[in-house]
């Protein structure tokens, strides 16, 4: 399976930087590869508000949509996501956020294996590099947003 795992100071905040990646719904406008997004459902919980959110995932010619359970953890700033249908074996990711002087830093943590063993093997090739051009993304939108 897969895995991940890469921490980024950012001269931002760690409200503004958990604002970001919590706003899954703009993900198409700048994250690569993703080409569209819609919220099924948000459930606030207190402490927590659950969300359920659909991605639709372009890249050549594979063409997938994917649901997943999105937790936000506002206090913590902390963003935990796990599978729910689609493509996937097994798919979840942790966002983590912390002041650090100067800014903040970001803590991304993903694993995820494909049904497909084609996918799979596909998805290896690139996988590390994939992750990081996303991670840069997210970097690059702060910087939009922000600077």
């Amino acid at each position: 399976m897969p895995s991940h795992h890469e921490t980024r100071v950012l001269p931002y905040t760690a409200a503004q930087m958990y604002a970001l990646v919590a706003d899954v719904a703009s993900y198409p406008e700048f994250l690569p590869w993703t080409a569209a997004a819609r919220i099924r459902s948000r459930e606030d919980r207190g402490d927590h508000e659950v969300m359920l959110a659909d991605l639709v995932v372009s890249f050549k010619v594979f063409r997938e949509r994917f649901g997943s359970r999105v937790v936000l953890w506002p206090g913590e700033k902390r963003i935990d996501t796990e599978y729910l249908d689609g493509p996937f074996r097994h798919m979840e990711s942790c966002w983590r956020f912390a002041e650090v002087e100067g800014g903040c830093e970001v803590s991304f943590d993903v694993d995820f294996e494909f049904k497909n063993r084609l996918l799979q093997g596909a998805a290896g090739m690139f996988f590390h590099e994939a992750m990081q051009r996303i991670v840069r993304a997210f970097e690059r939108r702060a910087a939009e947003l922000h600077d």
